[in-house]
């Protein structure tokens, strides 16, 4: 007899559909699973079977063949065991078959039956919905993040033993919405306060304008001058998650194994130095996000980044432009999103202190080197630069200055401003056409526009990120044209980093 269950397979951040095929012949008592599975999809047949004698069921004494398709997707972890163990229990006729056509089934099975929770479930969902099917059954875990998809019904089961009452219609379990899909998150809404920033007054503006517009910064100073304390307080300040905004990051967790909790503030990512190429950009044998994309919708800190592999850094020239990092395989490309704002600490040489101070010691070749790391097509793509001193006795003593609360009401009016008149586009974001139709100059403004492109011998990259800063800046000030004001503080920002 043959019975076919439905089932989604995680490829990056998406599912694909799956058939499960079981077949039920005669011939010596054997279980076989094929369609591309790897060694933890075909480990599924003991579980499956300690599950259902464990459950009460009775596995047949026959051939079993039970088939994935397509075939030639590559099927990874333990999340088919709930759907092979459905359709061989619709196949051998120990559940009615109509609950098969009707859901499609993701979870792992535990020795004793009980069902565990998958990676990627919010995906799977998504994925579910667009199948044109009524509903999901999930582990109970799994059910709250499921249930964000609206008119999608979410069936969460402790043990496979229920499978038995539910296809039969005698029993169905509480049915979970999408509003208890979204409690409270346990994560700590308290973000370190930009207060704890004393002194500064030229970093604390250019956090102001890269939280406002979606710009990158670069930080440069000695150690302990507040560089990794100004990155770390940015998320305070940047705008709370959209709700689409927010899906997708739950759903970028999930597909990494994260636990599910619905964000209370934008993601912050600091990968350590030693990151691989295929670890900060996503990869491996079967493609999984890196830390650019989980940083999506957030902040990517790169602290030292002088000791970050050349190639690491190179590889994040497309992200930055695109939003989007795509990763190629022999029978397939994922794109991975990877819309985050860059912020990058070094120190001015190996040493740290830096040559001007005089207390450095580091060979002209060694300080070279150092800063080679950040080539000149990189460094082209990075908005602000920010040259960090340290702090004096007076600063330190002080008892700071604005709060995160203040500094975020000014950014979210901005930010309002640029969804109002571009459509939901940040400044930083803006193709050319759509910086020609939103900026308006004062004379002024122009003519000090060119003579600081002439000076700093701008490239057309750099002059078009100088007008875009303007225009951030302009919309703190909520002004509708930019004026001299503006485009000097833009200015200044690009400056630091070409001098």
């Amino acid at each position: 007899m043959l019975a076919v269950s439905r089932t989604l397979a995680l490829v990056g951040i998406e599912a694909e559909p799956v058939h499960v095929e079981v077949d039920l012949n005669r011939g010596l008592p054997a279980f076989t699973v094929v369609g591309l599975p790897d060694t933890s999809v075909r480990e599924s047949r003991e579980r499956v079977r300690s599950a259902l004698s464990n459950c009460g069921f009775e596995f047949p004494l026959r051939r079993i063949t039970a088939n994935l398709a397509p075939g030639d997707l590559k099927k990874a972890g333990p999340g088919f065991d709930l759907a092979i163990a459905a359709g061989l229990l619709a196949a051998s006729g120990q559940i009615a078959p109509g609950l098969l056509e009707r859901v499609a089934f993701a979870g792992e099975l535990a020795l004793d039956g009980s069902i565990r929770p998958v990676p990627g479930v919010l995906a799977m969902a998504v994925k579910v919905k667009e199948w044109g099917l009524r509903g999901l059954v999930v582990a109970r875990e799994d059910a709250p993040v499921a249930a964000l998809v609206e008119g999608l019904e979410v069936i969460p089961l402790d043990s496979i033993r229920h499978l038995s009452p539910l296809a039969s219609g005698e029993w169905s379990p509480e049915p979970v919405v999408s509003s208890e899909a979204a409690p409270a998150s346990t994560e700590s809404a308290v973000s370190p306060d930009l207060a704890d920033l004393k002194g500064q007054p030229f970093l604390r503006q250019a956090l102001e304008v890269v939280a406002a517009g979606g710009h990158s910064l670069l930080l440069t100073g000695p150690p302990g001058a507040g560089k990794t304390l100004a990155a770390r307080r940015l998320p305070s300040i940047l705008p709370a998650l959209e709700p689409s905004e927010a899906l997708e990051v739950v759903r970028i967790a999930g597909a990494c194994g994260d636990r599910f909790t619905m964000p209370a503030r934008r993601p912050f990512r600091a990968p350590h130095h030693s990151v691989s190429p295929s670890a900060l950009l996503g990869g491996g044998a079967g493609p999984r996000p890196g830390e650019i994309t989980r940083a999506h919708h957030g902040v990517l800190f790169l602290d030292e980044l002088g000791e970050f592999r050349r190639d690491s850094l190179e590889a994040l020239r497309q992200p930055l432009e695109d939003g989007y990092v795509s990763v190629t395989r022999s029978n397939r490309t994922l794109e991975f999103p990877s819309r985050f704002l860059l912020v990058a600490a070094s120190n001015p040489c190996p040493c740290g202190r830096g040559e001007d101070s005089g207390e450095c010691r580091c060979h002209p070749v060694a300080v070279a080197k150092y800063r080679s790391k950040l080539s000149g097509a990189l460094s082209d793509r990075i908005d602000v630069s920010a040259v960090v001193d340290t702090p004096s006795a007076e600063n330190m003593r002080s008892e700071g200055g604005e709060n995160s609360v203040a500094v975020r009401k000014r950014v979210e009016v901005a930010v309002a401003r640029q969804r109002e008149r571009q459509g939901g586009v940040l400044n930083s974001r803006l193709s050319p056409d759509q910086l020609r139709t939103h900026t308006v100059f004062t004379d002024d403004a122009e003519r000090m526009l060119a003579e600081g492109h002439r000076r700093l011998s701008l490239s057309g990259r750099g002059w078009e990120r100088v007008v875009k800063l303007s225009l951030t800046i302009s919309d703190l000030r909520e002004q509708r044209e930019i004026d001299e004001e503006s485009v000097a503080r833009a200015l200044a920002y690009r400056r630091a980093g070409a001098e």
